[in-house]
């Protein structure tokens, strides 16, 4: 083996083994556009956001290329049309692997091939294919001494049931043909479930019951599961053990999850409940957090968080509604579409760029909303700003720093004596600082984060006897 290969498969494990500790944030790279960046251009792109996982669509030759030696680990995929022929013949599997993997791994780190994407919606009913297919492919990397891992991205859909989480149940006609057989072969392989899960669409279907802040990761009282006892606080955490919960019941506890896909779109039809940029930006800016700083999700608290954001770019030949040529993080110029943290680098730098009064690193917050998720004029003035305790007291006292010295804060209130220093907290001082700063930028976007140190509310905040004001 060349020692430039030897390199690069040290630098792999590496980089596996610095990740596996804490939660990881990838991103889908799709192309159905026609005013995209070069690929290399691209790779550019990631390494200057701290991005060192993509998920790709294909096997695109120029973009594996582009690839090679960036230490970004890369997923494949093989389409859908190609499920039949993969599940029928072994021959082809072999010549695909030859043709479209070991051209380019390990120089272009390849960690996971996607066979299949939501396939059991796919309307040209290919699922009885997509098993047999998943083990010949494995089996042609097996051949070669390739050790890549083989699943294929399931929607929620595949769920019958999804609430409570803690009853989440597969649909029965896909249990014995396919949920089964697949598990056990990611379990035989040392593979991961692919989940693609979106909020979004679940709050659009149902905002008579599901609240804003719930699905877009902000504060809020939770969701009581009846059975578990467990109080969700997020959409997406929900979604996944109820997921988890289906492949229990199936008796396959030990099958780790990625989320393949899942994001929100900028912007969208009149009937596309909460699509928005600010939304966007408050989806994935609190999602990024949570991933990279909290562990798993509440029945897998100690299998950290793996997310796929969709997507990378907005796309703009998709077919559909808006909303599906505007799930990018950037625009095809390459210019962030809101700015929200990407990678643990980014998010360690936050409360300095706060201290020091610059606002290029800080995430965006979200304007707020009505039920339907749409900014107006008449909820603008009822929300507001508190202190995130779950970042520590260092970072809660830099941002607190900043808010009352350059900041302009309004903090007399929270002095001893005066009529907001009870209780004398850090973070209850902190809250009423924020929100200070809050109110005066107007509640302008990026005005209430503070490196992630801070959230909007949509209820009057409650610290003893404190009023909270709603102006500046």
């Amino acid at each position: 083996m060349a020692v430039s290969t030897i390199v690069t498969l040290l630098l792999l494990l590496l980089h596996l083994a610095s990740s596996s500790a804490t939660g990881i944030i990838g991103v889908n790279y799709g192309r159905i556009a026609d005013n995209l960046p070069n690929p290399t251009k691209v790779v550019q792109l990631l390494k200057s956001n701290g991005i060192n996982r993509i998920k790709l669509y294909d096997t695109d030759s120029t973009v594996l290329k582009a690839f090679a030696g960036s230490n970004i680990a890369v997923t494949v995929a093989l389409p859908n049309n190609l499920l039949s022929a993969a599940a029928s013949n072994q021959s082809f599997t072999d010549n695909w692997v030859q043709s479209n993997i070991l051209p380019y791994h390990p120089e272009t780190l390849i960690d996971a091939i996607a066979v299949g994407n939501e396939v059991f919606v796919d309307p040209n009913n290919t699922t009885d294919f997509l098993v047999p297919a998943m083990k010949n492919v494995y089996d042609s990397l097996q051949k070669n001494k390739i050790d890549i891992n083989v699943s294929s991205p399931v929607a929620l859909s595949a769920l019958a049931t999804s609430y409570p989480p803690s009853s989440g149940s597969f649909k029965p006609e896909l249990v014995e043909p396919v949920m089964k057989p697949m598990l056990s072969f990611l379990k035989k392989t040392g593979s991961v479930l692919m989940v693609n899960a979106y909020p979004f669409f679940a709050y659009g279907a149902n905002t008579d019951t599901i609240s804003l802040d719930y699905a877009l990761l902000r504060e809020n009282k939770g969701v009581p599961d009846p059975k578990s006892g467990i109080v969700y606080k997020t959409l997406l955490e929900a979604q996944l053990d109820a997921v988890y919960a289906a492949m229990d019941a199936l008796q396959f506890p030990d099958v780790k999850m990625v989320v393949s896909e899942t994001g929100w779109p900028s912007k969208g039809d009149s009937n596309e409940p909460g699509a928005g940029e600010d939304n966007a930006a408050q989806y994935n800016g609190n999602l990024v957090r949570r991933v990279l700083t909290g562990g798993g999700t509440p029945l897998r608290p100690n299998d950290p968080l793996v997310v796929y954001l969709f997507a990378l770019f907005n796309e703009d030949q998709k077919t559909g509604p808006t909303s599906e040529r505007n799930y990018g993080l950037f625009y095809p110029n390459e210019q962030k579409v809101y700015n929200v943290p990407l990678s643990k680098e980014t998010l360690a730098n936050l409360p300095s760029a706060v201290s020091n009064g610059s606002k290029s690193q800080v995430a965006v917050a979200p304007s707020p909303a009505n039920s339907d998720g749409d900014v107006s004029a008449s909820t603008v003035g009822q929300t507001w700003c508190v202190a995130n305790g779950k970042v520590g007291e260092e970072k809660l006292q830099a941002a607190l720093d900043y808010a009352c010295g350059e900041g302009g804060a309004d903090c007399r209130p929270i002095q001893s004596g005066d009529t907001c220093y009870d209780p004398n907290t850090l973070e209850a001082h902190a809250s009423y600082a924020f929100n200070s700063y809050y109110q005066k930028q107007a509640r302008g976007s990026g005005s209430c984060d503070f490196g992630g140190a801070a959230y909007v509310v949509s209820q009057p905040p409650r610290f003893g006897s404190c009023k909270f004001p709603t102006s500046n």
